[in-house]
Formats: C-alpha cells, sequence, structure tokens
C-alpha cells in the first residue's frame, strides 16, 4: 500500500525553478535611469540657482514719442496707417493752413511798413544831424562877428578917445572928426549887440537842433523795435503756418492712431505714437539678488512670444533708486506701522546687436522677458 503514492509521485513531471524574466529586470533599471535623470535635472537647477539670477519682471522698453498737434486747426488729410513704418521728417497728416497763410501775408505787411517807418527814421536823423552841423556853423559864425565887433569897437573908442583928446588940447582936430568917431564907435557897439544876439540866437537854434536829433534818435530806436517786433511776427507766423504739416519727429512705426481727416484738434493733443525701433529690456530685480551683479555683466534673455529664442545683452546701468521711489506716491516709511518689503531696482539691459538684427521687428515694446544673469 505504502509504494502506490511513491509510485504516482514519480510519474508526475517535475516544475522547474522560476528563473528572472526580463520584465523583472527592466523596472528597475528604468527607475535608476529616472533617479539618475531627476538627480541630475535637480543638480542642473541647483547649480543655476547657484550660479545665476534670475527674474521673470522683465520687459522690452524704447522710446515711444506722443505725436502732438502744436495749433488748434483741423485735420485735412491723414498720411499714415496704423503700425506703418516711417522715417524721421515723414509728413503724417496735414492740418488746415488757410488762417496761418492769412496770417502770414499780414506779418510780412507788417514787417514792410516797420521797415518803411525805419528808414523814414533814418532819414529823419540824417536830416537833423545836417541841421545841428548847420546851427554850429551859425554859433561859429556869431562868435567870430562878436569878436570882429569888439575889435571894431575897441577901435573906435581909442580913436574917439584921441579925437576928442585933441579936440580939447589944442584944437588940432576939428569938431566934426571927433563927431564921426563917435558916431563910429556908437555904430560899432550896436553891431556888437547885434552880434552878440545872433550868438544868443544861433546857441538857441543848437538846442532846439539837439531836441530834434534826440528826438529822431527816439522815433528811430523804436522804428527799429517795431521792425524787430514786426519780424518776430513773421517768424511766428512762419513756424505756426509750418505747423500745419505734422511731421516724423525719429523713424519708427505708427501706433495708437487716434485721428482722422476732419478731427478738430487743440495744441497738446496726442494724435499718434511713434515708437523707435531701437530696444532694450528693463529688468526689476530685487534688492537683494543685486549684490554680484556689475556693469557690462553677460545676460541671457528668454521671451514669451519667441519660444526657443535665446537672446545674450549685458548690463547697461542701474537705476538711482528703488521703483518705489519713482512711484506718483512713494512710499513713507516713517509713518503707521512698518513692514519691510523687499524693494526691485530697474535694471537696463542692452541686448546683442546681431541678436537685434536677427529678430528685427519681431522685438515688440512690452514683451515680457526672463532674465538670467551669471553671477559666480
Amino acid at each position: 500500500m505504502s509504494s502506490a503514492p511513491s509510485a504516482l509521485s514519480s510519474t508526475l513531471p517535475v516544475e522547474p525553478t522560476a528563473q528572472p524574466t526580463q520584465r523583472g529586470i527592466a523596472k528597475p533599471l528604468i527607475l535608476g535611469v529616472a533617479a539618475i535623470a531627476v538627480l541630475a535635472w535637480l543638480t542642473q537647477i541647483g547649480l543655476h540657482v547657484y550660479r545665476y539670477e534670475k527674474t521673470d519682471n522683465a520687459y522690452i522698453v524704447g522710446h515711444i514719442h506722443q505725436v502732438g498737434a502744436q495749433i488748434d486747426a483741423q485735420v485735412t488729410e491723414v498720411l499714415v496707417q496704423d503700425n506703418q513704418t516711417v522715417k524721421a521728417g515723414d509728413v503724417l497728416l496735414l492740418l488746415d493752413p488757410s488762417e496761418f497763410e492769412i496770417a502770414l501775408q499780414k506779418a510780412r505787411a507788417g514787417l514792410a511798413q516797420a521797415q518803411a517807418q525805419q528808414a523814414q527814421a533814418a532819414a529823419a536823423i540824417s536830416q537833423t544831424e545836417a541841421q545841428a552841423a548847420e546851427t554850429a556853423a551859425r554859433v561859429a559864425q556869431a562868435r567870430a562877428q562878436i569878436e570882429q565887433t569888439d575889435a571894431q569897437v575897441e577901435l573906435a573908442r581909442i580913436t574917439a578917445a584921441r579925437s576928442e583928446k585933441l579936440l580939447t588940447s589944442n584944437g588940432a582936430v576939428p569938431q566934426a572928426d571927433v563927431d564921426n568917431a563917435r558916431s563910429v564907435l556908437q555904430a560899432g557897439v550896436a553891431a556888437q549887440s547885434a552880434a552878440r544876439a545872433n550868438l544868443v540866437a544861433a546857441e538857441a537854434s543848437v538846442r532846439s537842433a539837439q531836441s530834434t536829433q534826440e528826438s529822431a534818435h527816439a522815433q528811430a530806436t523804436a522804428a527799429t523795435a517795431n521792425t524787430a517786433a514786426a519780424t518776430a511776427s513773421l517768424h511766428d507766423a512762419e513756424r505756426k503756418l509750418a505747423y500745419t504739416r505734422v511731421t516724423a519727429p525719429t523713424a519708427g512705426r505708427i501706433g495708437n492712431r487716434t485721428v482722422e481727416a476732419g478731427n478738430r484738434v487743440q495744441v497738446g493733443q496726442t494724435l499718434l505714437a511713434l515708437a523707435e525701433p531701437t530696444v532694450w529690456v528693463v529688468a526689476n530685480f530685487k534688492e537683494t539678488q543685486l549684490a554680484r551683479m556689475t556693469l557690462n555683466t553677460p545676460v541671457e534673455l528668454t521671451i514669451d512670444a519667441l519660444p526657443g529664442e535665446t537672446l545674450h545683452g549685458t548690463i547697461n546701468s542701474f537705476a538711482p533708486a528703488s521703483g518705489a521711489q519713482f512711484a506718483l506716491l512713494p512710499p513713507d516709511n516713517a509713518t503707521g506701522n512698518f513692514n519691510k518689503v523687499v524693494q526691485r531696482v530697474p535694471v537696463k539691459i542692452t541686448l546683442d546687436p546681431a541678436d537685434l538684427a536677427r529678430l528685427g521687428d519681431r522685438l515688440r515694446l512690452g514683451f515680457s522677458v526672463v532674465v538670467d544673469v551669471r553671477v559666480r
């Protein structure tokens, strides 16, 4: 009886011992490779964090010119379209020049009139100068006549005295000669008085001529001032007429156009914006990130709108204060409860010229940028 089970067991097949399958080997291998990859990725992230300072608070910026009207006028024609590229000096729009052309004609007429008055004043000065010279000559002549009459009176006095002496001493001279000498003396005195009166009149004429000359010079000064004012008015009229042609202050692209033909515009009203092609990046780093940054430090940049593109640049400059200090209402930490807030400082980054040439106008103002600065 006991041999039956053993015989039965000897007839059954014996199962082979289980061996490890390929699937069982691959799973630990994949997990190991994944662990190594994760470790390498974490190591790379750690090294990047250690070596670089990074911020995503950065944007592409550039010069945007707000083009506006400098006179009150009606728009007659708009010569540019949205997003159009223009060159410096290109005419962007035209304003109605009618009233400014009339003002220019009036200014030209006013200048001609002022110049005529100035020429008339100059002629008056020449005339008064001639009169002054004439009166001066009369004064000189009157003085010469006085000297002449003085000499004649002196001679007549001497002759009369000698004649009277001869008459009274021995009668050598007749009475008629004495009377004649006295008559000559009286005539000389009268002539002397007349000469002195002429001198007084000539001197009065000189003073009158001087007054007239001063008046002429004053009129000439006023005429010169009027001419200068008329010239300024003419230049102002020309300037305003030139403002009827609104031109581009620089090369760039048109944006934010808010004007149409027929609109009435006012002085200072913004009509459109003009963005220059030259751009750069402003990155707002935390104040704790600036310790190892210096000028001309290389920078790597990626732009959200340009996936796959890595740009290069350098740090150009640091802002003189944090962004909060340039706000409309800077914080006053001396009042109220104080909470320490990490400040951000704008950093200007210039892009590599090769990247600028390669990407061209794909770099639009306002694009978001991620900035990496290697500091170690």
